[in-house]
């Protein structure tokens, strides 16, 4: 009988290497085949750090349509509407309609289906990714007013009740809650405007109207004007209006201002006193101010104005003859005026964009007349300022996505080249280079097992005697 001499040493180091073998083969295999597992562990522990910084909001509540500072109480009543103005400028489109295509007619199959035969197994289908949630509607809403206009009656009365037309529009793709809060000057108080109240400097608050997407309303605040208020003149207040959306999107928010404009006066026989508007285009730049004062006396008489702008609106380089007394006001020395004679001015005027934002504001002109004989004659009035920059009505766009849709959670900041992603590049090649190694040495002691097996069969069997 032959046996082959395997000696227990050998043997015993055969039985060690094989699990050896496959331990080494199966941990280089899993760090090759799955790398991505040595950065997504380091990314998603970055990326959940700044989640938990955040402050507890409890989620799908609605949006408050009160501001955080409300000091005063909030009408639950809205003010009432009216139809709107017609709009003078129809929207205008921005984009062309696109073409109609068709589908190109499929031709008919020439080939006959198959009769017999059981139709193949359908393939199962993958599992769906989850579907994304989304976006909450945009919310938009803008606002627009008329000027308070007063006429040659006011100089005649202790007071005057008035009206402020306030329009507003839902431009937003949801309904949405508007609230509308408008501010006077001083000189101006409400008179009973239904669902507004007071709360403290001027500032009045109303309640909610409901608002469907491309909604458009109009309401009327009852203003009263003092007799003495046209001694503050130049006047301009505010009106904002907030929209907020059931579903919590928003707020949105647009505000504008308005004009207290009152008549040459009071009145003063022997002196005339007109002022043109100033307008500022797109691009800021505005004509100018025309003023004129006219001696309508018999006698001569040495003239003066002085022209008073609200803030963040200026005359940069007064014209001869006139000097900037501080930044709101511009005095200009016109001389002698002869009886019948009329002088114009003309005065560059310049705007902060804040300032032409919140137009339309409201500016004065003061005109003086000093005969050789007589009282000196003194008349005011105001005139309005209006930019193109406040008539842009803002434009409701969906929300921008915070995060990528993948590995890192929504508000978290993508990881740069250049920062941490470093470390978990360097970690990942670390990894695979120790897996290298391992693969490597398991190849080396499986070769040097087999080599050892091949040379211990050809050192030949050695033969037992036979009993």
């Amino acid at each position: 009988m032959v046996r082959v001499d395997v000696r227990p040493g050998r043997r015993a180091r055969d039985r060690r290497a094989a699990p050896l073998l496959a331990i080494c083969l199966a941990i280089g295999l899993t760090v090759i085949v799955v790398p991505g597992w040595a950065t997504a562990a380091p990314t998603a522990a970055r990326v959940a750090a700044p989640a938990t910084e955040q402050p507890g909001a409890e989620p799908g509540g609605d949006t408050p349509t009160t501001d955080p500072t409300d000091t005063g109480p909030v009408p639950t009543e809205a003010p009432s509407t009216t139809a709107p103005p017609p709009e003078t400028t129809p929207p205008v489109a921005t984009t062309e309609p696109a073409p109609t295509t068709t589908a190109p007619e499929q031709p008919a199959s020439t080939t006959a289906a198959p009769t017999t035969g059981a139709p193949p197994p359908a393939p199962s289908a993958p599992p769906s990714a989850p579907t994304p949630t989304p976006p909450a509607p945009p919310v938009g809403v803008s606002v627009t007013t008329d000027d308070i206009t007063l006429d040659a009656a006011y100089w005649n009365a202790p007071s005057t009740a008035t009206t402020l037309r306030v329009t507003v529009t839902n431009t937003g793709a949801t309904p949405a809650r508007i609230r509308l809060a408008y501010t006077l000057p001083a000189g101006l108080t409400d008179a009973g405007t239904e669902g507004c109240a007071l709360v403290g400097g001027g500032e009045h608050r109303c309640g909610e109207w409901a608002g469907a997407p491309g909604a458009r309303f109009s309401t009327l605040l009852r203003i009263r004007v003092s007799g003495d208020a046209w001694q503050r003149m130049p006047l301009s207040g505010s009106v904002r209006v907030t929209a907020t959306a059931p579903g919590g999107a928003g707020p949105a928010h647009d505000n504008e201002g308005f004009a207290v404009l009152f008549p040459p006066g009071p009145p003063v026989p022997g002196i005339r006193l007109d002022a043109d508007g100033v307008s500022f285009d797109i691009s800021g730049v505005a004509g100018g101010l025309d003023v004129r004062l006219g001696n309508t006396g018999r006698v001569d008489a040495d003239g003066r104005i002085e022209v008073v702008l609200p803030a963040g609106v200026t005359v940069p380089t007064p014209p001869s003859g006139c000097t900037t007394v501080n930044a709101a006001r511009t005095r200009c020395e016109l001389g002698t005026l002869a009886a019948g004679r009329t002088a114009e001015l003309r005065l560059p005027v310049s705007a902060t964009p804040e300032a032409q934002r919140q137009a339309p504001l409201a500016g004065a002109v003061l005109g003086w007349l000093d005969p050789r004989s007589g009282p000196t004659r003194q008349v005011r009035m105001s005139f309005r300022i209006t930019a193109a920059a406040a008539l842009a009505t803002p434009v409701a766009s969906p929300p921008a996505p915070t995060g990528s849709q993948g590995v890192l959670a929504a508000g978290a900041p993508a990881v740069s080249d250049g920062g941490g992603g470093g470390s978990v590049r360097r970690t990942a090649l670390l990894l695979i280079a120790v897996s290298t190694l391992l693969v490597v040495f398991a190849l080396a002691l499986a070769t040097t097992t087999l080599r050892r097996r091949l040379t211990a069969s050809a050192a030949g069997p050695s033969t037992a005697p036979t009993e």
